[in-house]
């Protein structure tokens, strides 16, 4: 499966982080004040565009690519950066190709990776700064200490939204067991969720740029996710119309990525995508949750098994309120097993009432 260009930026910023011999060796230009244009990936199409220079096929080492660089031309390597390719070369990329640069490098730069699929990186010898291009995408490393600093200040975010997070989690499973949900409440623990999920991707980026230097970092972000209980789509299910099927789950869940940070803070918008799943549009509107969420909860119940735990039951409150012998007549129910699905939804609604009023 081809990769999308931000999958493809993600993979090539692991390959330039602080502690690879790639990100040694653009420093070692950095410092030099010489400046360089790496290509990182060589076929057809870029032997195409190649002129002059000469091919050299050697082992990748950060002073090899130092002394390289010295040279006026552009360095071509393999796509994981283990081998220098070519160097010395003039690339000759396609003029015709819409690029929003203006130096004569950077320019060759974007077109070049537009061109050719590679991601092309371009040190600055004026200005000071390491360019990635990969399809479009423009991305200026920067140097530890700044991402440090914006990634400690993303995880006192992550901190408060987590807080805020469980407390509209268990507001909402008290609420569900004692049948007083509004669509309002799913969409603030749905905003929540999707606020945790944005601030964790963006955090999980700034790990993968500082590399090594990010090891504390990533342990943090660990645990601030840890246990985060089920996602969005679980949530969406639990609301959805009953005849909701998987593709509507799939659509409502992307419409939720895609809002705005202003959209997604208005309840409205998202109690639009509930209910274009099949599920009740006005934010004040009673719902009863079709018992998804807490099943997702009990280790001793499979997907398929609550599947036909919600299908036999219709809802969450005749879920709670069935015996260990009404739960052993649905397929794939065992003594033992409706006797922990029994206990642990008890346990789940004794711990949700104990919050909420003590």
């Amino acid at each position: 499966m081809a990769r999308t260009p931000e999958e493809t930026l993600t993979a090539t910023l692991a390959r330039v982080a602080p502690g690879t011999a790639l990100r040694d060796g653009l420093e070692r230009i950095l410092r030099g004040r010489t400046g360089a244009l790496i290509v990182l990936g060589s076929d057809r199409t870029v032997d195409s565009i190649c002129s002059g220079g000469f091919e050299i096929g050697i082992e990748f080492s950060p002073t090899r690519l130092r002394e390289l660089a010295k040279m006026d031309g552009a360095i071509v390597c393999d796509k994981d950066a283990r081998h220098i390719v070519r160097a010395g070369v003039q690339l000759v990329p396609d003029a015709s190709i819409e690029t929003t640069e203006s130096g004569t490098r950077h320019r060759t730069a974007e077109r070049v990776a537009k061109q050719t699929g590679f991601p092309v990186i371009s040190v600055s010898q004026s200005m000071q700064i390491i360019a990635l291009y990969v399809n479009g995408l423009r991305h200026v490393l920067e140097g530890s200490e700044k991402v440090s600093a914006r990634a400690n200040q993303a995880l006192a975010t992550l901190e408060r939204y987590r807080s805020r997070l469980d407390q509209v989690t268990a507001a909402l499973s008290s609420l569900e067991i004692e049948a007083m949900v509004t669509v309002r409440d799913v969409a603030v623990t749905l905003q929540r969720q999707e606020m945790v999920r944005r601030i964790s991707e963006e955090i999980s980026q700034l790990v993968l740029e500082l590399g090594l230097d990010g090891r504390l970092l990533a342990l943090q972000l660990d645990e601030l996710t840890a246990g985060r209980g089920p996602g969005s789509e679980v949530i969406l299910r639990d609301y959805a119309g009953s005849d909701a099927s998987a593709e509507d789950i799939e659509q409502a869940v992307a419409a939720l990525r895609e809002l705005s940070a202003q959209d997604l803070v208005d309840p409205h918008r998202i109690a639009a995508i509930i209910a274009g799943a099949g599920g009740e549009a006005s934010p004040d509107a009673v719902v009863e949750p079709r018992g998804y969420r807490l099943l997702s909860g009990l280790k001793a119940v499979p997907g398929a098994v609550a599947d036909r735990l919600v299908e036999h039951f219709g809802g969450l409150q005749y879920l709670m309120a069935a015996t260990i012998e009404d739960l052993m007549q649905v397929d794939g129910i065992g003594e033992q097993r409706a006797r922990s699905v029994r206990e642990g939804l008890s346990r789940m609604a004794e711990s949700s009432l104990l919050d909420r009023y003590i």
